[in-house]
């Protein structure tokens, strides 16, 4: 197997309402990502995609195909990957396994989204599309239901009293938005305070208006390379080191390993064992906080804190520039948005451009970085994980 790097990456704003499409949004990323790697779109051999509603959004299929010919990379092979928020995460896997099997040197992998289009109550039920649809979303069982239910169980499991984790899980949301204000490509710039979180809007027990991520428009992209070519394309490689992939069935199904999800510690360990690395090699981490609960038990999943204490990381400042272990120092899913297709590829260009030392005129550059962790959970329990590192 070769070694594979990431040569460039792009993005665009995630926003409300993007007046652009899809399709627009994914080729605007993807030449940013084609132009940061010093190459043209006919040197692309591939493309992967993550793209998950555009069927509801804009009734438009096939996004994969038409951003190939828009771009100019007519008639190479373009595949679509649809895993709900884990899509552009597993189009990433995938493209990077070609890579590495030697069948292609150079090849693009993006996702995109416009959930906004929808407007909240078709946009939340087809979300709920990705539950269980036959059972548990009659019910009522959708995926705020879902991490509240965690949450509640959480409490109990680690007897951690209700009113701490809601003050924990504020801390996420009120840094989320500190970082997210240095992000330029952030849906959200404003700062937040716990008062103002646990003032809130009540969604659903315990989780509060802005204990959750919003709805977003956006896509990003990256190009991924053989070690030979990257390195004739760029003196700052990223390599992907380890990779992960494992899934759950529906919540149901899950209820004797919950508030913890299996899929989520069998990927990690994939990747990490591939890496030769452990979580005290992580320098910085970008994971999938859709709502505040799940940051803390995702950091627990990934090995970054002992289970039941996962909050005391927040509380202790562990988890920003300069802690323990930084997290989501891009403002994560709760701040810089999350356009589930594109969500994947955003937090991959997060993590290389950390590990390139590129955000220091942000206010947001973690010092020293030279190993990252991409976490992204789809639906019930697709889990996805990448370890990147600089040599």
């Amino acid at each position: 197997m070769r070694r594979v790097a990431v040569v460039g990456t792009g993005h665009t704003r995630f926003m409300f309402n993007s007046p652009k499409t899809e399709v627009e949004m994914l080729a605007e990323a993807s030449m940013d990502a084609i132009n940061a790697s010093h190459l043209k779109p006919k040197d692309i051999r591939a493309i992967f995609t993550g793209n998950v509603l555009g069927d509801f959004s804009e009734g438009q299929g096939m996004v994969q195909s038409y951003l190939a010919n828009d771009i100019g990379c007519f008639n190479i092979p373009a595949s679509k990957f649809e895993g709900a928020c884990a899509s552009a995460t597993m189009a990433i896997r995938d493209a990077y396994m070609w890579v590495a099997s030697g069948f292609y040197d150079i090849v693009l992998v993006g996702g995109t989204e416009k959930a906004t289009a929808m407007g909240t109550p078709l946009a939340t039920r087809t979300f709920a599309m990705f539950g269980d649809s036959r059972y548990e979303y009659p019910a009522g069982f959708t995926f705020p239901a879902f991490f509240a239910m965690e949450a509640h169980l959480y409490s109990k499991k680690y007897n951690v009293p209700l009113e701490r984790l809601k003050e924990q899980m504020a801390l996420v949301s009120v840094q989320s938005h500190h970082y997210g204000m240095k992000n330029p490509h952030a849906q959200f710039h404003k700062e937040i305070t716990v008062d103002k979180v646990l003032s809130g809007f009540m969604v659903t027990s315990p989780l509060q208006l802005l204990d959750c991520c919003p709805f977003s428009d956006g896509a990003a992209a990256v190009v991924l390379a053989s070690e030979d070519v990257a390195k004739r394309l760029t003196d700052k490689p990223v390599y992907i080191a380890g990779v992960g992939q494992a899934s759950s069935g529906k919540m149901s199904s899950q209820y004797k390993y919950l508030p913890r999800l299996r899929a989520r510690e069998l990927a990690v360990k994939q990747a990490y064992e591939m890496a030769g690395l452990g979580p005290e090699d992580i320098d910085v981490c970008e994971l999938h906080d859709c709502f505040s609960i799940a940051s803390i038990i995702a950091v627990e999943g990934l090995g970054f804190a002992e289970f039941g204490k996962g909050g005391e990381l927040w509380e202790k400042g562990e988890t920003k520039t300069g802690g323990k272990i930084p997290v989501n120092i891009s403002g994560g899913l709760k701040a810089k948005g999350h356009p589930i297709g594109a969500t994947g590829a955003s937090q991959l260009h997060e993590i290389t451009r950390q590990l390139r030392g590129e955000l220091v005129d942000e206010g947001r550059q973690v010092a020293g970085a030279k190993v990252g962790l991409v976490d992204t959970l789809g639906g019930d329990g697709v889990i996805v994980n990448l370890i990147l590192k600089t040599d």
